[in-house]
């Protein structure tokens, strides 16, 4: 297989193919629904991966865990210790990656 440029014919040809892909609305309208079905674990797991914290949100979800875990244990109110319950692995989960972060490792999933 050539590297090169192809001939003025077949470069002719691959355009009007291009043009008339380009004006299918049914090939365009399924192309549109297999991205949204995409939705799926993978594409979460992917948009986790990205996640770059910054400084000033972990505090302030560390106090609101903090003040969640206070409310809980001297009022034993359900609310705060389930609240507490959802927000504190988050907190921990996005500390680590902001530390990660900061020790320069930037989250580097090949075992360095």
């Amino acid at each position: 297989m050539s590297l090169g440029r192809l001939p003025e014919h077949e470069q002719h040809i691959l355009d009007e193919i291009e043009r008339s892909l380009r004006r299918d609305r049914r090939l365009n309208r399924l192309l549109r629904g297999r991205q949204a079905r995409r939705s799926g674990p993978k594409r979460f797991a992917a948009r986790v991966a990205r996640c770059d914290p910054r400084g000033r949100t972990v505090a302030l979800l560390t106090l609101a865990a903090v003040a969640l875990m206070v409310t809980g244990l001297v009022t034993s109110a359900p609310w705060a210790i389930w609240t507490f319950a959802v927000v504190w692995p988050v907190v921990v989960f996005l500390g680590f990656r902001l530390l990660s972060r900061w020790s320069g490792d930037g989250g580097a999933p090949d075992g360095r």
